[in-house]
């Protein structure tokens, strides 16, 4: 190899693959806008727009948001599967945009009725619902086979960072300029986003793309892979119980903590740095993934909890930072495992599924817990979640210790190359 290659395999991927880089940033642009409508939307219902039932108002948004991922999933597969990749990214960004610039413009002319937020929560949700796993399915498109892991290390923590930069601008636009801000930015980074992509030449064609006749279909998939389909259902189970801090953060930060949108944003600034250093640390911590996974939902268990127990800004603060690292080092960890284990021509139609299986109880998970945020206390809710979690944490170890005795694939795979090292 000559000094240059060698020089040029040392930069970061999104560097010495521009490809890479102009989607990856598409990718950080989508997620960001995302997160900083969802955040934003929930603290306005809940500070400024909410009335007697704010925690029911704000669980009905965010189950509005998870709606598409789990209902449109057969959809998306077949939709990622048909067509190019950069035609369905950057249409999916352009589209969000058009409707969040077009939400701006309705809210400087008054104020949007509720139904008018959810439906536009909806739409950027289904958008986004079809960006993610199509950007997933994409990669072998876009790397060689040998950065794949750096890919995916870049993908993963690409999501921290866009939920961090989400989760801290939307309450602090949203203090500063309510629903208007907030869609306006969240629309110009929607189309700079699908600019990016359009302009992205993809230089390998996958077999994963294509006409999907001979393609099985997503039960066949799944059927097809047993250990990880109860994987699957042990995260989304899992998923009813941490992704309730999306509701539970604002209505702590109202009814105990008496705080305003800063204080949700570095809340949700806390869970994403947490998660960000966890995809880069998640690929170093020795164990197999399963292994691993049950140790850090036994760890977000307590620190879910924590707040409940000690309420103050400090509690908040450290419980979601370690929920965000226990969730990093989790995608990593398993992302990386499914990448290996499922099929190249499986792959469009299996992280469509992912993406439904562990949205799926998202809505159950917003709807309960923010009508139980209506007649219990957010210390209340903090020690539900952690008590949740714990029977989650004791099945998923037990599902380990079983793949071990029948030796089923999967659970001895060698860890993914750190994340890091991608950069």
């Amino acid at each position: 190899m000559s000094l240059t290659s060698q020089r040029a395999r040392r930069l970061p991927l999104v560097l010495r693959n521009p490809s890479f880089g102009r989607v990856w940033a598409g990718q950080l642009l989508t997620q960001a806008a995302s997160r900083m409508f969802q955040v934003g939307a929930v603290w306005w219902l809940v500070g400024f727009a909410g009335g007697e039932h704010r925690g029911l108002d704000s669980g009905l948004f965010l189950m509005v948001s998870t709606v598409p991922a789990v209902a449109l999933a057969p959809l998306i597969a077949r939709v990622i599967a048909r067509y190019a990749p950069r035609t369905v990214l950057a249409a999916a960004a352009f589209v969000a945009g058009a409707v969040a610039v077009t939400a701006a413009v309705l809210a400087c002319a008054g104020a949007l009725p509720l139904a008018v937020v959810y439906a536009v929560g909806l739409v950027l949700a289904g958008c986004q619902a079809v960006f993610d796993p199509c950007l997933t399915t994409s990669v072998p498109d876009l790397v060689e086979d040998a950065d794949i892991e750096s890919a995916t290390g870049f993908e993963l923590s690409t999501q921290s960072v866009a939920g961090l930069c989400g989760g801290l601008l939307g309450p602090l636009v949203v203090d500063a300029g309510k629903l208007t801000g907030v869609t306006t930015v969240c629309g110009a980074a929607y189309l700079l986003a699908a600019l990016l992509v359009g302009s992205t030449r993809f230089p390998r064609r996958t077999a994963g793309h294509g006409p999907a006749s001979e393609r099985r279909t997503l039960r066949q998939v799944l059927a097809g892979l047993p250990f990880i389909r109860r994987v699957l259902v042990c995260f989304a189970a899992a998923n009813v119980f941490t992704t309730a801090v999306y509701v539970v953060m604002p209505l702590y930060t109202r009814e105990v903590l008496h705080a305003t949108g800063s204080t949700v944003a570095s809340l949700e600034t806390a869970l994403g740095a947490g998660a960000l250093l966890g995809s880069f640390t998640g690929g170093r911590l020795p164990g197999r993934p399963v292994t691993v996974g049950s140790a850090c939902l036994t760890l977000m268990a307590a620190a879910l909890g924590l707040p409940g127990l000690f309420a103050g800004h400090m509690a908040a603060l450290a419980s979601m930072a370690v929920a965000g690292w226990c969730v990093g080092v989790i995608g990593v960890r398993f992302v990386a495992l499914f990448q290996r284990l499922v099929p190249a021509d499986d792959k469009p139609g299996f992280f469509a599924v992912m993406q439904a299986v562990l949205g799926a109880t998202f809505p159950v998970s917003s709807l309960v817990f923010g009508a139980l945020g209506d007649h219990l206390t957010a210390t209340t809710l903090c020690l539900a979640q952690g008590a949740g979690l714990v029977p989650v944490a004791l099945a998923l170890w037990w599902l380990g210790g079983r793949a071990n005795a029948t030796g089923q694939p999967g659970q001895d795979a060698p860890a993914p190359v750190p994340a890091g090292e991608a950069s």
